[in-house]
This record gives structure tokens, C-alpha cells and sequence, in this order.
């Protein structure tokens, strides 16, 4: 099952993708449609006029630093022991397709390609086999990131968060519907301007979303709708030698096999 939060004029709708087009599905949103419980029931095909991010209002959206191994090789840093967790607010969301904003009081915006874990159910302390059932599915994000913001102090979050920066969706896929279930095994990968910067395999994470989700539920309740942002492979421009920045202009494609792919152009602002 695919899902999605599309606009239509001054609305968004939450929908089911099907070969007929986007089937409405009686709710505003998907992370609204999660918190009702309720089963799909599809109504009228809608006029897509482009896709909001897929859960525009998440109550949490946690983020997992250093989890692939080759990123990890990149920064210099060790195999962690558990999990690295920041956090993103829900204004720096946008849509597939939404431009990304550069903000002027940054030199050192970079792209990292993400898979996340979208939670369906409730869960607190779960289990191993609670862990999976909470997952509702995943989609594809960008953790576009203010680098000299990012390294001011210790804290990730400053350079994390800046608004309208992180691209989300298109699609929600459920974990039947993809190779792996709710430990996916995907290519994904980002490219700028045609060129191929990122390219890896969800098998490389070093802790997959069933572990995270048992992780993080252990500190805080998941709720229905809330985003666990699984963290990037190797490739960042942060990385590169010298290292290499968004720019006016810039064309980001953020692409993971079986669920979709984002196409954002960084503008200044």
C-alpha cells in the first residue's frame, strides 16, 4: 500500500496511490488518517496539484546520526554503541518537490539521502514484536544540514532544523510491500545536478528501524504519525576534500528503490 498527502488548491488530502490515480481517503492528511485507526476505505480519485510532506505535522521527528558504517568510515568516527539521536520541529518540513531554502546565515548546507521510518500505532518499552507492528511504514527524507551551524557546539539540533530544509515523502510504502519489511533492504541513493553524490543500501545501517523504534520508545511514547529519520550513508559533501556545499540553483534528487524519490532546487532566500 502506497500513501500520500497531496495538495489540491488550498487543501491537502490524504490518498491512496493506485493504478487509477490518487484515491481520496476521507482525512486531511496521512498522519492524521494514522491517528484515527481506522481502515483505508477509498473514495473519489483527486486532482493532485503536488504532494505536502507526507506527515506535515508530526508530533515527534527523531533523528539517528552515524548509522551507516560508511558514513561513519567518513567522519572518522567509531561504531557507536547506541543509537545518536537529535531531533527536527516540523516547520523544517517540505514536499517532494518544494524548493529548499538556503538560508543566508549559512556557508555549508549539505544533503544527506535518508530512509525513515514512519510509526503507525502507540508504543512505549516495546518489544521486539511490538516494535514492528508499530511501524506503519517508510518513506524517503533529505536531512539537508547547516554544517557551520551543526558544529558550533557539541549539539547537533542549531544546524538540523532551519525551516523549509528537509524534504519529505513522496510516499508512505508498507513494510509488505517492500523487499525486507520492517527491516527494509533498499538501494538509496542522492544525486546534484545529474552527478551521483550518495549511493548505498539500507543493509548497511548499523542499527535498523526495528531496533530504533524499541530504542527511542524505551525514552519517549512513539504516537501515530511521529518520524524516525534513520540517518545518511557515506558520500556528504562535508566529507569531500575540498568540501562541497548547496548553491543557488542546485538540483537535489533524493531516491530509494521501491518507495520513491524526492527533487528539490536550493534557493537562496
Amino acid at each position: 500500500m502506497k500513501l500520500a498527502t497531496v495538495r489540491t488548491g488550498a487543501r491537502t488530502r490524504a490518498v491512496l496511490h493506485t493504478p487509477d490515480g490518487y484515491a481520496d481517503l476521507g482525512y486531511a492528511d496521512v498522519g492524521e488518517l494514522l491517528a484515527s485507526d481506522a481502515p483505508v476505505v477509498t473514495g473519489a480519485i483527486v486532482r493532485a496539484d503536488g504532494f505536502a510532506p507526507v506527515i506535515p505535522r508530526p508530533g515527534k521527528i527523531l533523528c539517528v546520526g552515524l548509522n551507516y558504517r560508511t558514513h561513519i568510515r567518513e567522519m572518522g568516527r567509531e561504531i557507536p554503541e547506541h543509537p545518536t539521536l537529535f531531533a527536527k520541529f516540523a516547520e523544517a518540513l517540505i514536499g517532494a518537490q518544494d524548493d529548499i531554502a538556503l538560508p543566508p546565515e549559512s556557508a555549508a548546507v549539505d544533503w544527506e539521502a535518508e530512509l525513515a521510518v514512519v510509526i503507525g500505532r502507540r508504543v512505549r518499552r516495546a518489544s521486539e514484536t511490538e516494535a514492528e507492528s508499530a511501524i506503519a511504514g517508510f518513506t524517503v527524507l533529505n536531512d539537508i544540514t547547516m554544517r557551520d551551524w551543526q558544529f558550533r557546539t557539541r549539539e547537533w539540533l542549531q544546524g538540523k532544523t532551519f525551516e523549509a530544509t528537509t524534504p519529505v515523502g513522496p510516499l508512505l510504502v508498507t513494510p509488505a510491500d517492500l523487499p525486507g519489511g520492517v527491516r527494509p533492504r533498499l538501494a538509496i541513493s542522492c544525486s546534484v545536478n545529474g552527478k551521483t553524490v550518495q549511493q548505498a543500501d539500507t543493509s548497511d545501517l548499523v542499527f535498523d528501524p526495528v531496533s530504533l523504534v524499541r530504542y527511542i520508545s524505551t525514552v519517549v511514547t512513539l504516537q501515530p504519525g511521529d518520524l524516525i529519520a534513520t540517518g545518511t550513508p557515506g558520500g556528504v559533501g562535508h566529507a569531500r576534500m575540498p568540501p562541497s556545499y548547496l548553491v543557488d540553483g542546485d538540483v537535489v534528487r533524493t531516491e530509494i528503490e521501491h518507495i520513491g524519490h524526492l527533487e528539490n532546487i536550493a534557493r537562496a532566500k
